[in-house]
């Protein structure tokens, strides 16, 4: 698997990607699908993306992750989001992305990852809490566009948890 930097070409993939998810529900807070502009501005070169992760394998793209501003979060935050292709699933896509989003946190200066994740999806809740995220708040009761509410469990990533540690004494 090949992990690089997300260009303005790769909008429509990417966009396709995360609309089959949009489209099969139950784990995204995003119910709308996009168009490959929208996505592009959302998560490769808009107003609030810092970074934009892919993972190509066997000549095409199985996933994608970001790193935003979107939503003014506080100073030293900024928001993970992970997507990997369902169809066909490609194992270790987030696992992957992830040495290479929090190497660009570092360069950013941030001091967490925000991950904010619906309380009903259950792998990527064990996904971030496997990359060391720790829940932190929940947001109660939130309503999906049907007017169902569904908690969302915030998780943060403390991004110089694996560096500056003491030696053992």
């Amino acid at each position: 698997m090949h992990i690089r930097r997300a260009v303005s070409a790769d909008a429509e993939e990417l966009s396709s990607l995360l609309n089959e998810i949009i489209r099969a529900g139950g784990t995204t807070a995003l119910e709308t699908p996009l168009s490959a502009a929208e996505f592009a501005d959302w998560f490769i070169d808009g107003e609030f993306p810092l970074t934009c992760h892919v993972a190509e394998h066997d000549q095409s793209l199985v996933g994608f992750q970001s790193l935003s501003l979107y939503g003014d979060p506080p100073k030293g935050f900024a928001d993970i989001a992970t997507f990997a292709r369902t169809n066909p699933r490609t194992a270790g896509v987030g696992t992957a992305l992830f040495p290479a989003t929090r190497a660009a946190a570092e360069e950013f200066g941030l001091e967490f990852i925000n991950a904010t994740i619906r309380a009903d999806n259950v792998s990527g809740l064990g996904y971030y809490a496997k990359m060391g995220f720790e829940t932190y708040d929940r947001l109660v009761q939130v309503p999906l566009q049907d007017g169902t509410p569904v908690d969302r469990i915030k998780k943060r990533y403390r991004v110089d948890a694996g560096h500056h540690k003491k030696p053992d004494a």
